[in-house]
């Protein structure tokens, strides 16, 4: 076996025993799906830009009101518990310096955006950008930044290509395969399409935004179409999802992640 081998069946391997036990001894208070989890960390705020990998999500204005249950806004689905256990994961399989005790939430015309090369969205089917957002977020993306859209499904997928033709309106969505680069940046992910999304009856699909329309440049958005990875990595911990489904889906944010750090 070659070494290149060697070291991606030990990725796996680790990958597996990790998400089977959401990164080390966190337990889960209470049976309930939205019952908060111990993450083993004190969740901080915003902290100052150090030079070490940090998850950024992107907030924005909404009028849709808390979600019932979890107490957050649409662009808050899923925190803190998806980026503290996929940041773990992620420190853990690559020779990043990740930081693991929370993210940073960042308006998307936050000057302090540009320090940061991936940012993550959670229910774009809420977002109504301004225009002075929609040129920040353009000129972040244009510079080098890569976005990634989830969790969302249905027409959310209408409003997300209606605000992203504000953000760039040069630009289309193009749909991707299993051949796209960003499937193999680090592991090997042939047949993106047949990972189930946690709520069932819709396709999932993967849709991305390149410079200048072209898939053979560089992929500056990507959008997971009626899928919600991160709910995935919120309730690794607990056993509420079949372990293989949380593995694919770190090992779909771990691609991310690599590809807009070395595109």
């Amino acid at each position: 076996m070659a070494p290149s081998t060697r070291r991606l069946v030990a990725a796996c391997t680790a990958l597996v025993c990790l998400a089977s036990v959401a990164v080390g001894a966190q337990r889960f208070r209470g049976r309930g799906r939205n019952q908060r989890q111990d993450l083993g960390v004190e969740v901080q705020g915003n902290t100052p830009y150090d030079g070490r990998f940090v998850f950024v999500r992107l907030s924005y204005p909404t009028n849709m009101g808390r979600w019932v249950g979890d107490g957050g806004y649409p662009w808050s689905h899923d925190y803190p518990e998806g980026e503290v256990h996929f940041s773990k994961i992620l420190e853990e399989l690559t020779l990043l310096n990740v930081r693991t005790d929370g993210s940073n939430i960042l308006a998307l015309d936050d000057p302090e955006l540009f320090n940061y090369p991936i940012a993550y969205m959670a229910e774009p089917g809420f977002w109504y950008p301004s225009e002075h957002e929609s040129e920040n977020f353009r000129k972040y993306l244009l510079k080098g930044g890569f976005a990634v859209f989830d969790d969302f499904r249905g027409p959310h997928w209408d409003n997300l290509r209606e605000q992203m033709r504000k953000v760039l309106p040069d630009h289309r969505w193009i749909e991707m395969d299993g051949s796209a680069a960003v499937f193999h940046a680090f592991f090997e992910i042939p047949k993106p399409l047949e990972m189930p999304a946690p709520y069932g009856g819709l396709q999932t699909s993967y849709w991305g935004i390149f410079e200048q329309n072209d898939p053979k440049q560089r992929l500056m958005a990507i959008a997971n179409v009626n899928n919600d990875l991160s709910e995935y990595w919120e309730f690794s911990a607990t056993g509420y999802y079949p372990v293989d489904l949380s593995n694919e889906s770190y090992k779909f944010g771990v691609n991310y992640i690599i590809y807009g750090l070395t595109h």
